[in-house]
């Protein structure tokens, strides 16, 4: 009787021990901040600085982008959450959204966007200036 609950406690351990260590590991959440100008007719440029802050560290962020069917010029800065990272670096990459939009001297702006790493960039913030968009528009970050 004592072998066979040996065996049985010795089995549960095993099985909890293998379900601890097959469990993925569960993405974090970081937090963004973004100031960029962008400029255009027809075909929209821009750039700018921003930051990344995950598990107590802050990553500094470039940012590079293009848009098509831009007309105008204007600044925005974008803050928010950057969701599904497990690594500071999976915030890298090419972001793109498809909509309309005008803003004319300053509005509020509101982003949900997501890279091929998986990481979803939710962010708000206030556009000043004047632009115009149809189509697709989007930008690359990099550290």
């Amino acid at each position: 009787m004592l072998n066979r609950r040996h065996i049985f406690k010795t089995a549960a351990a095993l099985a909890v021990a293998l379900t601890v260590a097959s469990a993925p590991a569960e993405a974090g959440t970081g937090s963004v901040h973004l100031r960029f100008v962008s400029a255009g007719f027809v075909v929209g440029v821009g750039g700018g600085k921003g930051r990344l802050t995950f598990n107590g560290h802050t990553y500094p962020l470039r940012i590079g982008g293009v848009s098509a069917g831009t007309i105008g010029v204007s600044s925005a800065t974008l803050v928010g959450r950057a969701l599904n990272i497990n690594n500071p670096t999976d915030i890298v990459g090419t972001y793109a959204a498809a909509g309309a939009g005008v803003a004319v001297a300053g509005g509020a702006r509101v982003f949900r966007m997501r890279n091929s790493n998986g990481v979803i960039l939710e962010l708000k913030g206030m556009q000043a200036g004047f632009e115009a968009n149809l189509g697709v528009s989007g930008f690359s970050l990099s550290m």
